[in-house]
Order: C-alpha cells, then structure tokens, then sequence
C-alpha cells in the first residue's frame, strides 16, 4: 500500500493499552507501520493535554518534536479533542488515518472513513512488535446520532418546515389569527395539549439506550458483581461511556477511584479495553453501569433479577429463561386461608304444654 499523506491519531496510539500515553510507544508504533506501508507525508497529531500526561523524562523529546514539526496540536478549543482536527486534515489530503478510534461522532460529516483502506488500527503484541489491520469504524448511539443529523440538515428548509422544524434559510411568520368564524378552544382542550407536549418531552429524555435484544442478552450473560472488558468509546463531564458485548455502557466518576477524579480523562484512555466489574441495570431506560475494579458498589438485591418491559429475566447462576412478571408475583404470593366461618349457635326447641288431665 503506498498513498500520499498518512494522519497518526497520535494520542489514541500512545495510550494503547495504557492509562498514560507515552511518547516512546507512539515512536514505536509509526515506525512499525511504515516499515509495512510507505507514505510520502506523516503528520502525527496529538491533543493539547499530551504534554501535561507523558513522563517527565518525555517531555524534552517532545518540545523537540513540535519544534521540529514532527507532532502536531490542535488549537486551543477544538472541538472533540483533536479528533476533528485529524480528519479535517485527513479529508483534505485524501489521507489514510491510523487509529483506534472510530470517530462515531463523525460519521454523518466524514462518511469517507467507511471506504476500504482508509482507516487502520494496531495494538503492540508482546515478543512481535506492532500488527496493523484495516479497520472498520464501530458503529453504536453516538454514530446513528450523528448520521441522523447529518440528514436533518441536507433536508430543505420548506420541507423541514413542514416536518415542523426550522432552518435558517426559512423564516416561519407568526401563527394566523383566528377567523370570527373560528369557535374559541374549549378550556377542557389546553390543559390536555399540554399535558401531552409535557409527557414527550418526559419520554425523549428518557430514551432506552440500549435495544431489547442487546440489553437482554447482556443481562443474561453478566450478573451484577462479575467482570466484563468494554471499550471507551465517549466521554462526558460525569463519566464515560463504554461498549461491552455490543452494550452501550456507562461507567459514572464516582465507580473510577477514590477520591473521586475531576475527569474521566484522568482515569480512561478513549480506545482503551479495561475491565470493569457490573455495578447495576436500570430496566426502564435498559441502562448499564459499570466500575472499575474495587470501586464498585453492588446492591445487595441487584442480582435477584432484571426486568425488561415487564419480563423477569434470572441473570448467570439460574436458568436463562424468561416468564411475565404477574405470573412470578402469583407463584411466590402466599395463598390466604379463608376466615374460618363462625357457627350459629343452637337453637333451643320451645318446651311442649301439656295437656291438661281429664277430670
């Protein structure tokens, strides 16, 4: 494989595997793969807080490097950490893009990372150096987010419009005034519309994450209390989110160490495979937590069972099976005996007269 230019996500490399990113691993890694694939530019990119991470020791090596042009920063503010700054680099350049990440947040504004060859991961194998493999990007959440709203903006205005969304391009005027002809609404009708538009709003905010078949199956396979290796694939001001077995799970700052640290970033690595030990299930919103290991906070009834739409599903150490949740409640009710009815008491017969004698 030869191409013009190759970008190296260089902070996703240097914490392979790693809580601390490492100049000399980033070294070692771009100079394996070009040992196998030939470019005429390298630009390796890395974000603004590499420098704060790396060992003291590193840190005279890479004020060189960025003297010398050899790593590139983003600037100041960029958004999503740098990873924008890599792939405006790499669209411009038609460039291949060596990572771990799969950029999900990207998808809808960079669908060139699905084409065969342009992204490439690695992972350093002990007594074999670096194996490199053409990737391709993991899709989950975050991705169909980003590919819907990518769509929403393609749409024209008017026809957005008249989905009953805005766009800049159209200016929607103030709403007709009611003809005289037009009854007023009765005062029974506004209470329910806006009972309902505060009803959706309650439900968007409270979407599933996870789809039923993916959320049952990993109920089934992880108990709370028992480990699992997940991927960071997001972070957020209160944690990150990981994928486990095809799960979108999320791992809260409180589950990272103690004392608690200011940022997921402080503790996790974007790319990173750790494991984590199951901390709880919220059915209603088919929600995981996790936590790294020796801060997690299992509830001592959490592994009785997890419900799913009304479903009782017995996690690892029962039988996977399923059963409605009214017909668990009526085998494990205790039947209620019957008042014992209370007997009427004897009625006495009335004494016969007796007849009197015959004179």
């Amino acid at each position: 494989m030869s191409h013009s230019h190759l970008v190296v996500d260089g902070s996703n490399l240097a914490t392979e595997g790693r809580s601390l990113p490492s100049l000399a691993q980033l070294d070692e890694a771009v100079v394996d793969f070009l040992k196998e694939h030939h470019f005429d530019n390298v630009i390796v990119v890395v974000d603004a807080t590499f420098a704060h991470r790396i060992d003291q020791s590193e840190r005279e090596a890479y004020e060189a490097a960025i003297l010398a042009g050899e790593i590139l920063t983003p600037p100041a503010g960029a958004v999503g950490r740098g990873d924008a700054f890599v792939l405006q680099i790499a669209e411009r350049a038609d460039a291949t893009v060596l990572s771990n990440d799969s950029f999900q947040e990207f998808h809808g504004s960079h669908p060139w990372l699905f084409e065969g060859g342009r992204l490439w991961g690695g992972k350093p194998v002990p007594g074999l150096g670096w194996v490199f493999v053409a990737r391709n990007p993991v899709k989950g959440p975050a991705s169909r987010r980003a590919v819907k709203e990518a769509k929403d903006r393609t749409v024209p205005g008017p026809e957005r419009a008249a989905r009953g969304g805005t766009s800049s391009g159209v200016k929607l005027g103030p709403p007709p005034k009611p003809s005289k002809d037009t009854p007023p609404p009765s005062p029974r009708s506004a209470p329910a519309s806006t009972s309902s538009r505060r009803s959706s709003t309650r439900t968007k905010g409270g979407d599933p994450v996870n789809e039923p078949p993916v959320y049952m199956a990993f109920a089934v396979a992880h108990a709370p209390g028992t480990s699992v290796d997940a991927t960071v694939v997001e972070f957020s001001s209160h944690g990150a989110y990981v994928e486990a077995d095809g799960a979108r799970c999320y791992v809260p700052l409180k589950s990272m160490g103690d004392p608690v640290p200011r940022s997921a970033r402080e503790v996790l690595a974007m790319g990173e495979v750790r494991t984590f030990v199951v901390e709880r299930f919220d059915s209603p919103r088919r929600s995981i937590d996790l936590a790294l290991p020796g801060f997690e906070k299992v509830m001592a009834n959490a592994a009785a069972s997890v419900t799913l739409s009304g479903t009782d599903v017995e996690p690892v150490g029962g039988p996977q099976r399923s059963r409605p949740r009214a017909e668990e409640e009526a085998v494990a009710a205790p039947k209620k005996k019957a008042p014992a009815k209370k007997k009427a008491p004897a009625k006495k017969a009335p004494a016969k007269k007796k007849a009197p004698a015959k004179k």
